[in-house]
């Protein structure tokens, strides 16, 4: 046996799994959440947050086989915004023109 053998090759890299597909309704989710801050207030918030909360419980019971949480998490989050903004505008609104 010889000391000046190169070192064996290392072991080839595992196999990786391919991402699990994202939640149909993934991108929408996060649409509706991102026009509801700017524009749209209510009428996209609100859908946004209910159909953000169902995916988000199809994520969690699906084991893992259904992906896009970061998606789902984010329009979610900006639905509840957008929501809250157009409520607090509504009611300064309402303020404002009640004290004239």
């Amino acid at each position: 046996m010889s000391y000046d053998s190169p070192p064996p090759p290392p072991p080839p890299p595992p196999p990786y799994a391919a991402a699990p597909a994202n939640h149909p309704r993934a991108t929408l989710i996060l649409v509706l959440g991102i026009l509801s801050i700017p524009c749209c207030g209510l009428f996209t918030g609100i859908p946004a947050i209910i159909l953000g909360n169902t995916a988000r419980k199809e994520i969690a019971a699906s084991g893992g086989t259904i992906g896009g949480q970061g998606l789902v998490n984010a329009g979610y989050i900006c639905g509840i915004i957008g929501t809250v903004l157009s409520v607090v505008g509504i009611i300064i609104n309402i303020a404002i023109r009640a004290g004239s």
